[in-house]
């Protein structure tokens, strides 16, 4: 975890330093990451001195001797020494909308004073919608920090703005060196810095639980959206393609569906025939599906066999492998031993 001391060995200098990581974005940014990325190598930035680019670099938590699972940090190589290094970290502002006009919209919440508009003048927002805007000059009444805003399209009330920004990350200053390099004693004598779950272990002290930090179901109310009303004047104005073609439901049964309609026996004849067809045609396809349905299986059947083997050939083939690499690796052992020997 970022900010977590770690004992760093780095040529015959061994001391404990507080790190940050981060990862080089494609623009050259270092952005900060609270974790070491999995299967992944990241930069760590710390305070300590003076080392030569290409030496390597051996991390440790902790260098007491009963440790359980005792594991090495961190591996790594020094690239670069400097005074400072800019590493910055994501920063939202929100705000939200008080007055809303056809492309432009008051926004507060976001800033605090004008002074921080002025310094924001021109930057891109965003909502959560997705419609893009930008910020434009503050607002002499109304609370404090207020803006006008323009966006590429009307935006709503219930609409969250927010913009984006970057802010720097300050590196610890913090240099332990550890004194007791050839002590026969091992690490006693030298005291590092302990993160807080380890003084909380040691000390027994509960772990504090802050209530805002607790996940909690959102509920969100469903918005309910006016339905789209064109007035007759527009509706005849408008060509055929784009006129609502959506007929309204009648209450009322018209004629066509509350007329009888009586057949004569040559009707009555053909109906009975066009039934008999559908009926033969739905059975074959019911019949044709359920053929599908079974070959499917039988296939699968046939391809988890094949798969089986396949892997057990494999299985058969590593091993074989395998074997016959342990078999070369000793006998170059036994040759470095009769080297070594004579």
């Amino acid at each position: 975890k970022c900010n977590d001391p770690l004992v760093f060995s780095i040529g015959w200098r061994r001391f404990q330093s507080i790190p940050t990581f981060s990862t080089e974005d494609q623009n050259g940014r270092h952005r900060y990451l609270k974790y070491t990325p999995e299967h992944m190598h990241c930069f760590a930035t710390f305070y300590g001195p003076q080392c030569p680019p290409n030496t390597g670099i051996l991390a440790i938590q902790r260098m007491t001797g009963n440790i359980t699972g005792f594991r090495i940090a961190a591996t790594g190589v020094v690239l670069e020494l400097n005074a400072s290094f800019p590493v910055v970290k994501k920063l939202k502002l929100v705000g939200t909308p008080t007055k809303i006009y056809k492309n432009t919209a008051f926004i507060t919440g976001m800033f605090n004073s004008d002074l921080e508009v002025s310094r924001f003048e021109g930057a891109s927002i965003r909502t959560v919608s997705g419609i893009r805007g930008q910020v434009k000059k503050a607002l002499r009444e109304g609370q404090p920090g207020s803006f006008r805003a323009t966006f590429e399209d009307k935006i709503l009330r219930s609409d969250i703005v927010f913009c984006r920004t970057w802010m720097p990350v300050e590196m610890k200053e913090y240099y332990n060196p550890v004194t007791n390099h050839l002590a026969a004693t091992g690490t006693d004598g030298w005291y590092g810095m302990k993160n807080k779950a380890l003084l909380q272990l040691e000390t027994n002290t509960p772990i504090e639980v802050n209530p805002d930090s607790i996940y909690k179901p959102i509920e969100r109310t469903e918005p309910k959206f006016r339905k789209l009303k064109v007035s007759k004047k527009l509706e005849e104005a408008l060509p055929f393609a784009s006129k609502p073609k959506d007929e309204p439901k009648r209450k009322r049964k018209g004629y066509l569906q509350k007329r009888a309609v009586v057949m004569d026996t040559a009707e009555k004849k053909k109906f009975t025939f066009l039934q008999a067809l559908n009926t033969i045609r739905n059975e074959k396809v019911k019949i044709r599906k359920q053929k599908k349905e079974e070959s499917k299986l039988e296939k699968a059947k046939k391809n988890a066999k094949k798969e089986e083997a396949l892997a057990a050939a494999r299985k058969a083939n590593k091993k074989r492998q395998y074997r016959a690499e342990g078999k070369k690796e000793k006998m170059r052992e036994a040759k470095r031993a009769k080297v070594g020997n004579s």
